[in-house]
């Protein structure tokens, strides 16, 4: 069942985020509160020890600390930091500076890419699409859950939770 939760429902939920996003500049309350939910459970099943468990819980407080900041100085957008929460809640010690810095690489990527995009001239059929025209939009911000995500699935495999499944 653990096997079940962190190999696919995870991975889902992450790509899930992603894509709503990209297609409405908004991720789900219900999305981040399920992802940050399911980890206690899951770690319990697996048997995570207790302070394993504790020491997650504090990064991903101090992940929504970080990402409420960054949220009030406009730097990220709400859905944003608490994806960065509950991502980093399942990342731990051992994987969250990986999900960082991945998602920092993915964001930049992903920013590089829309400011070329928003410079080209966009064809009839697409600017009738509302997500790519809102992407396509110069005042538009960059729907950072995209990378967030990414990142977070190139962490997947140095998570405790991964590497105790897989052993």
């Amino acid at each position: 069942m653990a096997e079940i939760a962190v190999f696919w429902i995870l991975p889902a939920a992450f790509l899930v985020a992603a894509f709503t996003d990209i297609t409405r500049f908004t991720i789900p309350n219900w999305l981040t509160s399920v992802i940050a939910l399911f980890f206690l459970p899951v770690a319990l099943w697996a048997g995570i020890e207790p302070i394993v468990i504790i020491v997650h819980l504090g990064v991903g407080i101090f992940a929504l600390g970080m990402g409420m900041m960054f949220f009030a100085f406009g730097w990220l957008g709400g859905g944003d930091a608490k994806l960065v929460a509950a991502a980093a809640l399942w990342a731990g010690p051992t994987a969250v500076w990986i999900f960082v810095l991945a998602a920092a690489l993915f964001g930049g990527a992903l920013t590089m890419a829309l400011i070329f995009f928003r410079k080209l001239p966009l064809p009839e059929f697409f600017a009738a699409q509302p997500w790519i025209a809102r992407l396509h939009d110069h005042e538009a911000g960059i729907p950072y859950g995209v990378a967030l995500s990414a990142g977070a699935l190139y962490a997947l495999p140095f998570m405790t939770l991964s590497q105790a499944l897989a052993t």
